[in-house]
């Protein structure tokens, strides 16, 4: 019998063993074959860059993850600079052709001026002289957006092109927090400041109704503009097949009104992409992927250097992490300020570029990133490119710098400031049947202490309200100046404009918000300008994390995020605002210079 469980003990531990090496043989050569993904070289005569649009577009490209494509992950992300970067490489690369958009069913987007972004680099990669051709099975509006700079669309002969025009659907929470028993106590600076609305309203203001209706008709104009010049037709033509539906109509009509070129499957449209190439029947097509493109192109090594600097997420005191507000971005307190002080002290770097893309959020950590910038500004220049949204406290980091460039659709103003404190007693006492009795030493011992589950046992007093709505307008008061300040305009000027409006790029540069329109490239040959230098390199920062940190970090955060927000849909946003309520916060940590928590453009 001993020799039995010696022997079965000895088997477990051998198998056990075995297991382990064989997990850490292929995870080493998981990490080969990430290490090796794009490595220069790989470029082809004759060759193709392949855009595949799928899973969403972000600002940064993931170091991508072996365990994703064995996977076979359906919730991929595209990275906007390395989109560009290998636009940018394929106008000029000699051994590629042209460029084949390949249409995703799952492509997701992104924001209106980040897609902007991408369809002006297809289009001055056009000047070229090289072609670019698009296929899909099922173009969402913003595919079809990007693909409409293409020289041929084609579609599946059972395809979709959607074409609808935008809109906005906030979700308002009022009457089911009512139903719970929740009150939302709100104090706030700004006519147009519209993110207290889901909580004690039940429709949109006549303000935010106002608000959204001008930067969604400016966004929608500048689309309906952009593809009836690439397409051939006119406005009120893409008016009537947006009003149409297009998208539910036999697939011919795509081609009969001109929003398609032909119909073809897969198969057709790969001989077309062979006849551009002068390739035989079935000769195979030499693709190169866009991370491929990128690492095989020769970069600049000047010893002066323009820093890069991506800010995009909400800002936040302290980034938190949990399953609904965890896996995204946030543009942290601390981290931030140390990365811009280093580049501060860096004397190789000669300028700093910060790319903003963020809805704001904390109205304290805006202050802090803000004053930070300031210190850099002093001894370099600092120019700030805005991407899809750069509002509220978004616009508070970016109004100091030297110069502001934006995107015609850029989300961004929204100078204001408000604060959100749930009072739960009715919850807590008169549903759940809990009481609270209180001793204390002075008057405000227990302001905003009294918390269960986050909740406020008691709604503050009339005083309290009042301490309240002084600390927001002392908020509002110092946005407005530093504002004027960064902008060199009056702070009744700003009031004037501010109030919480949002505003597109297009309206804010005839407001004095920003100083022009343009993209990242724009600015750093600005900020190249400002530091008066004619050879420099570009970095970026902070360092992208790579494989083993997305493994070990990320990986199963990102994964149940993921399935939790194809499980969920409109519901997600929901139930993650719904646990940002609970959350136990001090009273300055729910004072926000933030746009709508949801701004829900489709």
């Amino acid at each position: 019998m001993k020799d039995f469980l010696k022997y079965v003990f000895a088997t477990v531990v051998g198998m056990g063993l075995f297991m382990l090496v064989a997990f850490v043989i292929c995870f080493v050569s998981l990490i080969g074959m990430a290490a090796s993904e794009g490595q220069a070289g790989s470029v082809k005569k004759g060759s193709v860059l392949r855009i595949n649009l799928i899973g969403s577009l972000e600002e940064r490209a993931e170091e991508e993850n072996p365990l994703s494509i064995l996977m076979g992950d359906e919730f991929a992300s595209l990275g906007l600079d390395q989109l560009m970067e290998a636009i940018d490489e394929a106008a000029t690369n000699k051994k590629v052709e042209g460029i084949y958009l390949e249409v995703g069913t799952t492509f997701a987007g992104g924001s209106p001026a980040m897609l902007q972004e991408l369809r002006q680099a297809l289009l001055k990669y056009k000047e070229s002289g090289k072609w670019i051709l698009a296929y899909g099975d099922i173009y969402s509006q913003g595919a079809y957006y990007l693909a409409s700079v293409a020289d041929r669309v084609v579609v599946n002969p059972h395809g979709i092109i959607d074409w609808h025009g935008l809109g906005g659907a906030p979700m308002f929470l009022t009457e089911t927090m009512k139903k719970l028993g929740i009150r939302m106590q709100v104090f706030k600076v700004g006519t147009f400041k519209s993110a207290v609305e889901p909580y004690i309203l039940t429709e949109m203001s006549d303000a935010n109704r106002l608000q959204t209706e001008a930067y969604l008709g400016s966004i929608w104009g500048q689309m309906r503009n952009e593809v009836g010049m690439s397409r051939n037709l006119t406005p009120e033509r893409l008016n009537f097949l947006a009003d149409t539906l297009v998208a539910v109509r036999p697939t011919e009509l795509l081609v009969e009104c001109g929003l398609a070129d032909t119909l073809s499957y897969i198969d057709g449209f790969k001989d077309m992409l062979r006849a551009k190439l002068n390739l035989k029947e079935k000769q195979t097509i030499n693709f190169v992927s866009p991370s491929d493109l990128v690492a095989a192109a020769d970069k600049k090594d000047e010893k002066a250097r323009i820093a890069v600097y991506y800010a995009f997420g909400e800002i936040v005191d302290q980034a938190a992490s949990n399953p609904l507000t965890g896996g995204g971005s946030f543009i942290e307190t601390m981290p931030t300020i140390r990365e811009l002080q280093k580049l501060r002290k860096d004397e190789d770097v000669k300028a700093v570029v910060i790319r903003v893309n963020s809805p704001g959020g904390s109205a304290f950590a805006s202050e802090q990133i803000w004053h930070e910038i300031q210190l850099l500004k002093a001894e370099k220049p600092v120019v700030v490119s805005m991407g899809g949204m750069a509002a509220s406290g978004g616009y508070y980091i970016s109004c100091g710098a030297n110069k502001i460039l934006a995107e015609p659709s850029t989300l961004t103003g929204s100078i204001g400031i408000f604060g959100m404190i749930p009072d739960g007693s009715e919850l807590l006492k008169d549903k759940a049947g809990l009481r609270f009795d209180v001793v204390k030493t002075n008057k405000h011992s227990d302001f905003g202490t009294q918390q269960v589950m986050g909740l406020m046992a008691r709604g503050f007093n009339d005083d309290e309200s009042a301490l309240m709505q002084a600390m927001i307008e002392r908020g509002y008061d110092l946005f407005t100046g530093r504002v004027a300040e960064g902008r060199g305009i009056s702070k009744d000027s700003v009031d004037a404009i501010g109030q919480g409006r949002v505003w597109t790029g297009e309206q804010a540069i005839e407001l004095g918000l920003v100083d022009q329109l343009g993209n990242l490239k724009d600015a750093i040959e600005e900020a190249a300008k400002l530091a008066e230098l004619d050879k420099y390199s570009t970095d970026t920062y902070p360092a992208a994390p790579n494989f083993l940190d997305q493994f070990l970090n990320q990986q199963q955060e990102s994964y149940f995020d993921a399935r939790m927000k194809a499980a969920l849909g409109n519901l997600y946003p929901m139930l993650g605002t719904m646990q940002w309520m609970m959350q136990n916060r001090r009273i300055d940590q729910c004072v926000y210079a933030r746009v709508p928590f949801e701004m829900n453009i489709w």
